[in-house]
């Protein structure tokens, strides 16, 4: 049976390093980590990430700031919030919450954080850095940064030798994941719908990595023996009229091939806002000059 990764565990330990280091910096340079969240409209599931968010970020000692738009938000208001929370010096953070109503652009608003500032990882220059190998120069996008904190726990920081596999090719999920395998000098095979024999390419993989929104795809007997699996989807599905959460592969059956497994829900989730506290007090080492928190 493998070993299941409790990921609240995990996230749990990350939050801790923030706090270390959020408090050390206030210590030693006066600089009190910042974080701006923006959200604009009045979608339930938003207001609900958001706050989680700035919850956690006070409980790392940040200061954190919401801005909360109304939906019929301009454009160029929205522009105009990012200009000057990227002039601000107490930010070291910014994120602003997506999806946004529909009649405002995300991408140019996105790509208008500056690089230094962009948490959430998805500005072209942070996703660049992450496909050159240059992770301590930018920030990486927060979900498959906290894949590869499992990975690392289970394979530590050296993956020469290995074979994995991302099924998915997203560009906030399943590229950046493939880079930072490779970065780790695992041999890497980025897998999506379009490929043949797919569990043929998934029976070679000492490292799984699912990312496709596929309710179970992942079957048994597409697992290598004592494989890594890590599981990002998650899936709604209905169960003797009951609803539960599934990810993408087969937990049940595959743990029982697996060595190592990560659980839908309390595996990869629980990472990202770790993952996005630890950008956060990364990004306000780098702007105070000091050298960044590892994990």
């Amino acid at each position: 049976m493998a070993e299941v990764i409790d990921g609240k565990q995990v996230a749990a330990s990350v939050i801790e390093s923030v706090k270390q280091a959020a408090a050390e910096l206030e210590r030693s340079k006066g600089v009190k980590t910042g974080l701006a969240v923006v959200i604009v409209g009045d979608d339930p599931a938003s207001h609900t990430y958001v706050g989680a968010k700035s919850r956690m970020a006070k409980e790392c000692g940040f200061a954190s700031i919401q801005h909360t738009l109304p939906a019929e938000t301009a454009q160029e208001e929205l522009a105009a919030l990012v200009r000057n929370l990227n002039e601000n010096p107490l930010i070291h953070g910014i994120l602003v919450q997506l999806p946004l109503p529909k009649h405002l652009d995300s991408g140019p608003i996105i790509q208008s954080i500056k690089p230094e500032k962009d948490v959430d990882g998805l500005h072209v220059v942070n996703a660049g850095k992450v496909v050159t190998g240059d992770l301590d120069g930018g920030l990486v996008s927060c979900t498959p940064a906290g894949a590869m904190v499992f990975v690392r726990h289970a394979h530590g920081n050296d993956l020469s030798g290995l074979n994995a596999v991302v099924i998915g090719r997203s560009n906030l999920f399943g590229k950046p994941m493939s880079a930072l395998l490779l970065a780790a000098n695992a041999t890497v095979t980025t897998a999506h719908k379009g490929t043949k024999d797919l569990p043929g390419f998934c029976r070679n993989a000492d490292i799984l990595v699912v990312a496709v929104g596929r309710a179970e795809l992942v079957k048994a007997d597409w697992v290598k023996p004592g494989a890594t699996v890590i599981d990002v989807g998650i899936n709604r599905i209905s169960v003797d009229g009951k609803s539960r959460l599934v990810g993408d592969a087969a937990f049940e059956e595959c743990a029982k091939v697996a060595g190592v497994i990560t659980p839908v829900p309390g595996g990869v989730g629980p990472m990202t806002i770790a993952m996005l506290m630890a950008n956060t007090v990364i990004a306000a080492q780098r702007l105070s000059g000091l050298g960044a928190l590892r994990l």
